[in-house]
């Protein structure tokens, strides 16, 4: 009973602490579905040149999408003309980083992990979108006008269905409308996508800090280097989006694991999972898959041996530091940030059942 006891203090001290930084980053992710016009991605995704991968990648990266929700965005740009390595940047830029991810890091782990995480994601993307627009046209098909298939566990809230009208169509509509809908579809459909995955990473961290013993990595056999190769191993399979990957990292950091090794997992989790991997193959070819999935666990390994070693260049021990940012917060901001997070996720994730059953009521009578 203890144990259990433990386990439900550390989960809560852990959604307490990141759920003021999510709610605001959902906001921001609402403020640019409504401020940024979409059809600006497919405009400039043409071509096979450096600057439209660096394009793709940067415009991705603040976007609040899963690696399965990222799909149909992508497949939407490829089929307006987007080069295929603009289209591999935007694919791994988008579900690695976000403003909502952002914000957790910044509450749960330190400043500078929030800086190396959207930088170490965005490089990937290019070296990745590089490298795909090296491959022969012929390893690289046209994608079909066939729907993402949605595979169990892809997303919270089922998969997201964000089409193409919906991320990369024009913008007509009065700014106050606009509003209205971005924050909708923020607090709506994408927190019923990644919700009940933020809540399964929080119960992850208290699980983490409540049995794990504390020397877990410290006494790792062949050190750093073998730390990263286990985050690697466990990251690339696994779903987990990028805002409930940041408090299982959090918790391994308590347990010794390195910061190169935690920033391993925040880049493999989010961005590769067995559906995602098996649907890419499927839609955009095997080549440019085996270019996606490399570029991502190579680039990690690099990214996270350099982020020790920046961190031991600094000065900065991680472990000292972690999650102190989010103590400038009040006790009750906290808590009524916690209590009405969790009622918003309560409702979206209602809300999203209610609408498949409508969807499936409505194919049901056709």
């Amino acid at each position: 009973m203890d144990y259990f006891v433990s386990f439900l203090a550390e989960s809560w001290h852990v959604f307490r602490q990141a759920a003021p930084f999510l709610i605001f980053g959902f906001f921001i992710a609402g403020m640019l579905k409504a401020l940024v016009p979409a059809d600006l991605l497919a405009r400039h995704f043409g071509g096979r040149g450096f600057l439209s991968v660096l394009k793709g990648a940067l415009l991705g990266a603040p976007l609040p999408l899963c690696s399965c929700g990222v799909l149909p965005a992508a497949m939407g740009l490829r089929r307006q003309g987007a080069g295929a390595g603009a289209t591999t940047a935007f694919m791994i830029a988008t579900p690695e980083t976000g403003v909502d991810s952002l914000a957790v890091t910044y509450a749960l782990i330190d400043p500078l992990m929030t800086a190396l995480r959207p930088l170490s994601a965005v490089l990937t993307a290019v070296v990745a979108g590089i490298l795909t627009n090296l491959l022969p046209e012929r390893y690289v098909p046209a994608v079909k006008a066939s729907p993402v298939p949605c595979a169990s566990g892809c997303c919270g809230g089922g998969c997201s269905t964000q089409s193409q009208s919906g991320l990369i169509g024009a913008r007509t509509a009065p700014l106050s409308i606009r509003l209205r809908e971005g924050l909708g579809h923020a607090f709506g459909e994408m927190l019923a996508d990644v919700g009940l995955w933020v809540i399964i990473g929080v119960l992850a961290a208290g699980a983490i800090s409540a049995f794990a013993p504390p020397t877990l990595f410290t006494e790792l056999p062949g050190g750093e280097f073998s730390s990263m190769l286990v985050m690697l191993v466990i990251g690339v399979p696994m779903y987990v989006c990028a805002s409930s990957s940041t408090p299982i990292a959090a918790s391994l950091l308590l347990k010794g694991l390195s910061p190169g090794a935690a920033l391993v997992f925040l880049l493999t989790g989010p961005a590769t999972n067995a559906t995602t991997v098996t649907v890419m193959a499927r839609t955009f070819g095997k080549a440019l898959t085996g270019v996606y999935v490399a570029s991502i666990a190579l680039c990690a390994l690099f990214f996270g041996y350099l982020t020790n070693r920046l961190y031991v260049a600094l000065g900065f021990d991680i472990h000292a530091v972690l999650g102190t940012t989010s103590e400038a917060l009040p006790s009750w901001v906290e808590l009524a940030s916690a209590l009405l997070l969790l009622g918003l996720i309560a409702r979206a994730l209602l809300q999203a059942r209610h609408e498949h059953a409508a969807l499936e009521c409505e194919t049901a009578q056709r």
